[in-house]
């Protein structure tokens, strides 16, 4: 093959991997999509139901808006059932503090700012069902990374830093490893791990996964 032809080739396989990666990123969005919209459905009464019961617990705001970092590092707010007191956030320094906390997504057993719904919505998940909008807004998938805060980012290291290279997830290798009983190492190479392997296959075995993790309650406070 002369010189002329093997640049030829270069660009048509150059092309085709663009062409292939597209279509790839098309087929996952259109999958959030299409399940964000079913799961939105199915689950609808039980969203209502622990409205109600938030509500009536402490006449306090339903959902609970975080500020996450997505895809390419842009902001959004991560929506969740809320299952803690009304100022939370407020009480949170002094946790950290009394608990020695100095690293990534702050989880603290028995932690007393959880209300009562709080409890069982946490025990199965539910209080992440809103994310489910976030997927539809293109903020988040069904499966990815979890969604880190701001001020995790911000002390990644440049390996960290591949984790924004896709859209977080509502679950992920995170959820169906323990969650919570993940250190913050262990976690972080879980995510690396997804986004350097990702394919449609893990997407869906992580999901049926999910379903497990989520009813034997592994790693949920």
């Amino acid at each position: 093959m002369n010189t002329v032809e093997a640049r030829s080739s270069v660009r048509l396989e150059s092309a085709d991997t663009v062409r292939s990666a597209a279509a790839t990123r098309w087929a996952k969005r259109t999958f959030d999509v299409a399940g964000a919209l079913a799961l939105l459905v199915l689950f609808a009464p039980v969203i209502a139901l622990a409205a109600a019961r938030i509500h009536l617990h402490d006449r306090g705001p339903v959902l609970f808006r975080q500020r996450r970092v997505g895809r390419d590092g842009e902001h959004f707010r991560c929506l969740k059932l809320r299952s803690m007191v009304v100022d939370a956030e407020d009480l949170l320094p002094d946790l950290q503090t009394r608990s020695g906390h100095t690293e990534g997504l702050f989880k603290l057993r028995d932690d007393p700012r959880i209300t009562r719904p709080g409890v069982w919505l946490r025990r199965f998940s539910l209080d992440e069902l809103p994310q489910l909008v976030n997927v539809l807004r293109g903020e988040m998938s069904l499966v990815g990374p979890r969604p880190p805060l701001p001020t995790e980012v911000s002390a990644y290291t440049d390996e960290m830093q591949r984790r924004l290279r896709v859209r977080p997830g509502m679950t992920g290798l995170w959820q169906v490893s323990g969650r919570s009983e993940l250190s913050w190492d262990e976690a972080i190479r879980l995510d690396l791990h997804y986004v350097d392997n990702w394919s449609m296959l893990q997407d869906l075995v992580i999901l049926a996964r999910t379903f497990t993790a989520v009813m034997s309650g592994r790693g949920a406070y």
